[in-house]
């Protein structure tokens, strides 16, 4: 093999540094592993970056053979010394860097399901095709529904009860810990802690149909006193139409059986096939985390809900006149 010409190892570096530095400039924001917002992140990220170290030692030490072999030892080699150099660096070196690593990331599972019968906040989320059902269960025995987000204090620990009663779903906030699997006919459990405030996203991160990829949910972490304010809220029935043109919104609502399928609380609308609507006009994000929350965004959720969203099971209403399009949106937009 010839020897590779230094301009070229010199602008290979090159290459690869500045793929690196691109590489590691994107592992930020809402969604990143890199950026840890939770104790379970925090050790993810760790091992990551341990992990990430070893396989740099490791491609040096090869790639530093390779460039020895074809550069600098291109003569009659020692048989022994090459058999040190292929042997120690080549196989055992890499074996013991990457067996260590395995042994570290192995004791940190435990770390990562902590139990979870002290914890502050019980949270029960069932995935669907393709959103998420949201209950808190309260120390009273309250539940309190929501849909598509999650709210969260700092500095207090989280236990997610997750389920599926379709396909497999897998529950997965990266900034703030690990994934856990959503399994028909099975419960699994996941401890979350927050360590700063913050908004953040979370995804199923299991294929599990045409719109998996529309399926994914906002996460707010607040201060205690802020969290145990908006789950007060959510805890209450819906407010009053604030026009009369929500009021007409509100009329249309329940003219056109969409309490069938969704609860507003306050209201004969009781459905449960859908999300709970309550107060829809209050989260971060509409249709599972793809769509603003404002009423232009609920009139194109309401009037195109299959091109938003492929096969999603809530039929779309583009057949209503815009006028009653704006009025409902403006009653959905108003329930904060």
């Amino acid at each position: 093999m010839p020897a590779l010409p230094i301009p070229f190892l010199t602008h290979g570096r090159r290459l690869t540094a500045a793929a690196g530095v691109l590489a590691l400039a994107a592992c930020d924001g809402p969604q990143s592993t890199l950026t840890p917002a939770g104790v379970g992140a925090e050790r993810i990220a760790d091992l990551w970056w341990w992990m990430f170290g070893g396989a740099v030692v490791i491609w040096v030490v090869v790639i530093g053979l390779a460039v020895y072999a074809t550069r600098f030892g291109t003569g009659r080699h020692d048989v022994r010394r090459a058999r040190l150099l292929i042997i120690g660096a080549g196989a055992v070196f890499p074996t013991v860097v990457l067996t260590a690593l395995l042994i570290w990331g192995l004791r940190l599972m435990p770390v990562l399901r902590p139990p979870t019968g002290d914890a502050a906040v019980r949270v029960e989320v069932e995935g669907l095709r393709w959103w998420w059902r949201v209950t808190y269960v309260t120390p009273d025995g309250r539940r309190i529904p929501l849909a598509n987000e999650i709210r969260l204090p700092v500095g207090q620990m989280a236990a997610f009860t997750l389920t599926s009663p379709d396909v497999i779903h897998s529950f997965w906030i990266p900034s703030l810990g690990g994934k856990m699997d959503m399994i028909p006919g099975r419960v699994t459990e996941l401890a979350l802690e927050p360590t700063r405030t913050g908004v953040f996203r979370g995804a199923c991160a299991e294929y599990c149909g045409t719109s998996h990829a529309l399926m994914q949910f906002g996460v707010e972490v607040l201060e205690p006193a802020a969290f145990d304010d908006w789950l007060a809220t959510q805890a209450a029935p819906a407010e009053a139409p604030a026009s009369p043109e929500a009021a007409r919104g509100r009329e249309l609502f329940l003219a056109f059986g969409c309490g069938a399928c969704h609860a507003v609380r306050g209201t004969p609308a009781d459905g449960t096939i859908g999300p709970d609507l309550t107060h829809v006009g209050g989260r971060l994000t509409l249709g599972a985390g793809i769509l603003p929350n404002d009423p232009a965004a609920f009139a194109r959720w309401i009037g195109d809900t299959h091109e938003v969203k492929p096969d999603a099971e809530m039929p779309p209403f583009g057949m209503l006149p815009a006028a009653d399009l704006r009025a409902l949106a403006l009653y959905l937009d108003g329930l904060t």
